[in-house]
């Protein structure tokens, strides 16, 4: 299953527009509320320069990224837990996807119109915020109907589950998001369980102007808030990418360094929810495809296995695993293994991040 990261916001924030930069899929992007009505998808690779790396040793047919789905859903509104807007349609967008990434308005255009009638990424943020949290605690208000009968009855396990519902309700209540709960592994099991909205990871994408590249009069606010929220911050102009997404090899390259800018912002995002899904990379190598994989962090070599073919992960014997740098440093697969640098991992194998893999398969 391939995970998401959706975009969302209030609306003439600027997601549509980082969003077809980054796809190139020339969605409508206008100048007025909920210009995106249904959620438009697509699928970005995610930049590597080690695939590259392995793919000049290797010369393979052809060389496949890692990839991540990025949705772009329709902006948000006050009220929205109470339907206003596209609120309802809104909130079930969000709830089907693996992270959230906000896009925060940092930038003034008397020329782009703000639902809210003035700039403030702060208070569109605390908007956002607390329609997530509304709409959490409804989930938990319906839950806690249905099991209130039981943990009257006396079951022990329906009162236990009443009780972390009520300390998930109380922590939410306050304004705060599931995912900053102090320890408490019942309670964040059941947030993953009811998919709980504050429950997922956040993004705070800033979307600054060409001033504000190397300065923002709202990120110090920005920053000490996302540190508050359990929240990551980066940011990027939406309006840049969009023209560097319609520029060429070199005149791109040209304009980044009149920017000072070492690579495009739109690669630190991809990145920057790929790290959010708590994912990393490991990589096949052949002559006729090599390929990064996306896979959880902590996944065993099995299930690295699975992501390739489901077949794989049932038949799985054993792999044959290098390190990148390893792979790099002895040139390849054959100067590796004549330094002794391949070794067998079994079932229990935590893959790390940059392994280049073989797998062995009863098939």
């Amino acid at each position: 299953m391939r995970l998401s990261c959706g975009l969302v916001g209030q609306p003439n924030v600027g997601k549509s527009t980082l969003f077809n930069a980054l796809t190139n899929a020339g969605i409508s992007a206008e100048n007025y509320p909920f210009c995106t009505i249904d959620p438009n998808v697509a699928v970005a690779s995610v930049p590597d320069t080690r695939l590259q790396a392995i793919a000049e040793l290797v010369q393979p047919q052809r060389v496949t990224p890692a990839d991540l789905e990025i949705i772009d859903i329709a902006g948000l509104v006050a009220g929205a837990s109470q339907g206003e807007g596209l609120g309802n349609r809104f909130l079930g967008h969000v709830r089907e996807t693996h992270a959230i990434a906000q896009v925060l308005r940092c930038f003034e255009d008397e020329n782009i119109t703000h639902v809210n009638g003035r700039v403030d990424p702060i208070a569109d943020l605390d908007t956002i915020n607390t329609e997530l949290c509304l709409a959490d605690l409804q989930t938990l208000e319906r839950a806690l109907q249905k099991v209130e009968k039981s943990a009257k009855g006396g079951a022990r396990d329906a009162t236990e589950r009443h009780a972390v519902m009520r300390r998930l309700c109380a922590h939410i209540d306050t304004g705060a998001p599931a995912r900053t709960l102090p320890a408490d592994g019942a309670a964040w099991a059941l947030a993953r369980e009811l998919r709980l909205l504050t429950a997922k990871p956040n993004l705070y994408v800033a979307n600054v102007d060409e001033a504000g590249i190397s300065g923002n009069k709202w990120l110090p606010q920005l920053t000490a808030r996302a540190q508050a929220d359990g929240a990551h911050l980066l940011s990027v102009s939406a309006a840049i990418e969009s023209e560097l997404a319609a520029l060429e090899e070199p005149e791109r390259t040209e304009f980044l360094h009149t920017l000072g800018l070492a690579e495009p912002g739109l690669r630190r995002l991809v990145r920057a929810c790929y790290e959010l899904l708590e994912l990393h990379t490991f990589f096949t190598a052949g002559p006729t495809e090599v390929r990064a994989w996306a896979i959880r962090r902590g996944t065993r070599a099995p299930a690295a296995a699975g992501a390739i073919h489901t077949d794989f992960e049932r038949g799985f014997i054993r792999a044959e695993v290098i390190a990148y740098d390893d792979f790099i440093r002895y040139q390849g697969e054959q100067g590796a293994k004549n330094r002794g640098k391949w070794r067998l991992e079994g079932k229990d194998y935590i893959v790390a991040d940059g392994d280049v893999m073989l797998f062995r398969f009863n098939v």
